[in-house]
């Protein structure tokens, strides 16, 4: 079943602690909400809309860099609210699934997901559950005694939860004015929907006060693996007047040949991204023999590599281009390609290394005949 989905992140977060709002704070190394985004268009989603504090627009475009297939909305003052601006927003059919999930819980992942849309086959709404393993304990607000409260058949609700297009817009048109629900799953309840309870995941904690970030850190480290990648390219030099290395136009007395615009830097790195994620080549991907890549700028086939690790829920760490070459000389252009490979892919300029060497004078690049690239890209996929 195709489906949409609607991240939650329009909340203050107050209880999270001071400095910037818990959904755009770093969590090993990119923005809360970002996890989710990318979690969301790994498994699949047809569009994603982001549910964003008014005001917010540009965090959102720095947080969400280089992904594809999401709209942001300005949120309501409450959670219910802000779920409704985001189902009008979705512009989804009736039919189709509907996944709303709190950016407050960034460790989804694409397989959780898939049993979800099959609960619906037999139900009005499905919701990821645990069960309450905690002995429970209330305290009477009148005497202050302690008392133990039964825990058969409690559960806790986790998000995503998954409706129908038509069966979540209809029950909030009828959810009465001035209640608030819990969650989304409260709200088809109303209306008289069942709701299916699905395996929960403790992995899907919730990011609320500050020791949870603490945590949330740590597990961030162990739910992650690195994977490396590594691109080699060669271009031999040509009638010309500049060459394009990596992203850079450089003034020169030759040109470099090739069937794009041979910036052997590019190519080299997306030859490394690709392989970091198992993709194949760029010859994959951009074949020389098709017309339509004819002198195209090579920074096309370097984003659709990012965009491959983006849809599969990883994030590139580090990447490091070696340009070998006698001419021209790299040094006075290395910074301004490290900005533009920066850009590129949406890292810190730290996150960049581009560096160049000779041959001594030795082999092709020696007799100045062309020049060569290898690069290394570090990428952290989902485990």
């Amino acid at each position: 079943m195709e489906f949409s989905a609607i991240v939650v992140a329009a909340g203050s977060g107050e209880r999270a602690g001071g400095g910037a709002r818990k959904q755009w704070r770093p969590l090993a190394g990119k923005a809360v909400t970002r996890w989710s985004l990318e979690a969301f268009l790994a498994a699949g989603a047809r569009r994603v809309v982001v549910v964003i504090p008014q005001g917010h627009e540009s965090l959102a475009r720095e947080a969400f860099a280089g992904l594809p297939d999401w709209v942001t909305v300005g949120g309501g003052a409450t959670r219910a609210q802000s779920v409704r601006v985001g189902l009008a927003a979705l512009a989804a059919t009736d039919g189709e699934a509907v996944l709303i999930h709190d950016a407050a819980r960034p460790f989804l992942s694409p397989a959780h997901v898939a049993p979800l849309i099959a609960a619906l086959a037999a139900a009005q709404g499905a919701v990821p559950a645990l069960p309450v393993a905690d002995t429970l304990k209330r305290r009477d607000s009148l005497s202050g005694a302690v008392v133990t409260a039964p825990r058969d058949g409690l559960w806790r609700a986790q998000t995503p939860q998954a409706f129908r297009r038509e069966v979540i817009g209809a029950a909030y048109d009828a959810w009465p004015a001035g209640e608030t629900p819990t969650d989304d799953a409260a709200v088809v309840e109303r209306a008289g929907g069942k709701i299916a309870l699905v395996a929960g995941d403790p992995m899907l904690m919730k990011l609320t006060y500050p020791e949870d970030f603490a945590m949330a850190d740590r597990l961030a480290g162990a739910a992650r693996m690195t994977r490396i990648g590594l691109g080699f390219d060669v271009h031999r030099f040509g009638p010309g007047d500049a060459v394009w290395l990596c992203g850079v136009k450089i003034t020169h007395d030759r040109g470099l040949i090739g069937h794009s615009d041979a910036d052997a830097g590019l190519h080299a790195l997306t030859d490394a991204l690709l392989g970091a994620i198992g993709a194949g080549d760029i010859g994959d991907h951009f074949p020389p023999s098709d017309a339509k890549w004819k002198n195209a700028a090579s920074e096309v086939f370097l984003r659709h590599a990012a965009s491959l690790i983006a849809a599969s829920g990883g994030r590139v760490i580090n990447v490091d281009v070696t340009l070998i070459c006698e001419r021209p000389k790299i040094a006075p252009h290395r910074q301004a390609m490290r900005e533009r490979l920066a850009g590129l892919l949406g890292l810190a300029v730290d996150q960049v290394s581009v560096k160049a060497t000779t041959t001594e004078q030795l082999g092709f690049t020696g007799r100045g005949e062309g020049l060569a690239a290898q690069a290394v890209a570090a990428v952290a996929l989902p485990v």
